[in-house]
């Protein structure tokens, strides 16, 4: 079963030697670098809520979350008053077996919890080559609402019907 598990003293180490395949470096961040951005966010009073991504007791991808605006000029529209996946990975060794999807569900199903409030939308962004997040978002109902976060594509799912 795959589940979420928040960051804390006893995963951290695990979570920061996470890594995507080569091919994937430079589609996202390290997960050093997103802790440290949510650690940034937090003190500025901005919300990041980052999780390791578990199936069963082993920790085999991050995911972090945000809530409403930051107040960084790159911010789509959407981005006020919603959730966003910030980050997303599976580590390499466990890329191919499914667990993405399910592991997007689970982020899904946290963010219908309102951890952070209720949000009529979740957004998140990639990279424009990078087919493989578009074919795993689409899949989970995301679609392109025609904005851009910097350079990124924005993708967009009603958390409700």
């Amino acid at each position: 079963m795959v589940e979420l598990r928040k960051v804390d003293s006893n995963n951290i180490w695990e979570i920061v030697k996470l890594s995507v395949n080569n091919e994937q470096l430079d589609c996202v961040a390290t997960n050093t670098e997103s802790l440290l951005e949510a650690y940034t966010t937090i003190t500025s009073g901005g919300v990041a809520l980052p999780y390791g991504i578990y199936n069963g007791d082993t920790l085999v991808g991050f995911v972090m979350f945000g809530y409403d605006t930051t107040g960084d000029d790159d911010e789509p529209d959407i981005a006020a008053g919603n959730y966003c996946i910030w980050r997303f990975m599976i580590d390499k060794a466990y890329q191919r077996q499914g667990l993405g999807i399910k592991a997007l569900h689970a982020a899904i199903e946290y963010l219908r919890s309102e951890p952070c409030g209720r949000a009529t939308y979740c957004w998140l962004s990639y990279e424009p080559k990078n087919v493989g997040a578009k074919a795993l978002y689409s899949s989970m109902g995301f679609f392109e609402n025609g904005e851009m976060c910097g350079e990124e594509i924005v993708a967009v799912l009603r958390l409700y019907d």
